[in-house]
């Protein structure tokens, strides 16, 4: 069943049970800065990290007048399909047990979300995601019941350990240290926003989660509000780094409220990362990046440690932007 037709009997069943002042609720908490009649943004797309390729294939989306949330999935299926990308997708680092587990999760223009976590022998978690936002009444998949849906919606099994993560692995299960590495070779998690030439804002994220984690761990990828926010009226937030500390601070969330209340993309983002260091108290052995867009297509992103940067293309170009940092160098 459908999620459209699921919750359109699932509202009409219990339309008669609520009153029509809280019906009308929602109205009232929008927020002062929801700007309504603005001229739409021209299209953009943006990413965590050096993702070339990514926001290329994003943006062929956008220019041919495809929508956000076809040019979010389309973009980062590119990095899960790089077996080279050692971090997302086919070829990702396993957990401790020699597993490869992946997790995902995307948002449209309407609210509308769907997710995976700790996936297994499916290669494109991203789309299965999709699959769960549009073709089912839930939110949220995990494990076997997530791979078990992915079958039934005709994806193939797929060995995702590579020759090179299984000997990397092996290595490490010689001193079986588990320390997360700062700016692992520059990159992790892909979160990706995009606004269309109708101006509507969609959102993806997509990663293998840390090298050599506990088997089933899942970080805030996958976690609507956590790793990935969006709300069309006012704009949308991803994050990327170690996931523990953004989901305890809802980062993403955070970022795009932050933005309602009338802070640019670059104060929230600055805000959020402060957010998760005043709860840690000094400690900073972590790196944690966020990237913000708004509904007029200012974008903003802020991090812990140098060497976070993000990708941008939009018709003023194609841009690897460096990130500012909480910590400087």
């Amino acid at each position: 069943m459908q999620r459209r037709n699921f919750l359109k009997k699932s509202t009409a069943a219990t339309a008669g049970l609520i009153s029509g002042p809280i019906l009308a609720s929602p109205q009232n908490i929008t927020g002062p800065t929801t700007e309504k009649n603005h001229k739409p943004a021209k299209p953009i797309v943006i990413c965590t990290w050096n993702f070339l390729n990514a926001s290329s294939k994003a943006w062929e989306v956008l220019k041919e007048g495809g929508s956000s949330l076809d040019a979010v999935t389309q973009g980062v299926m590119v990095e899960e399909n790089d077996t080279s990308n050692q971090t997302v997708g086919v070829g990702g680092r396993p957990d401790r047990d020699g597993n490869v587990s992946l997790d995902a999760c995307i948002m449209d223009k309407d609210g509308n979300c769907g997710a995976v976590l700790a996936l297994q022998n499916i290669a494109n978690p991203i789309l299965v995601a999709r699959k769960v936002m549009e073709e089912t009444p839930h939110v949220m998949l995990a494990g076997k019941g997530a791979e078990q849906f992915a079958y039934e919606m005709g994806f193939k099994k797929t060995n995702l350990l590579t020759e090179k993560s299984k000997q990397e692995w092996l290595e490490w299960k010689k001193t079986s240290q588990y320390k997360p590495i700062i700016n692992i070779e520059n990159h992790d998690t892909i979160g990706m926003l995009a606004i269309d030439k109708k101006g509507d804002i969609s959102g993806a994220c997509t990663t293998s989660g840390m090298g050599y984690k506990m088997a089933g761990r899942v970080g805030d990828s996958p976690i609507i509000g956590a790793g990935l926010f969006v709300d069309n009226e006012i704009g949308g937030a991803t994050a990327t780094g170690m996931g523990e500390e953004v989901v305890r601070t809802v980062g993403s969330f955070l970022i795009v409220e932050l933005m309602r209340q009338g802070k640019s993309p670059q104060e929230a983002c600055e805000e959020g990362v402060k957010r998760i260091m005043a709860k840690n108290k000094g400690r900073d052995d972590f790196q944690i990046g966020f990237i913000a867009i708004n509904k007029k297509g200012e974008t903003g992103s802020y991090c812990i440690h140098p060497g976070f940067t993000f990708r941008s293309y939009s018709e003023e170009g194609h841009v690897n932007n460096p990130s500012e940092s909480y910590i400087k160098s």
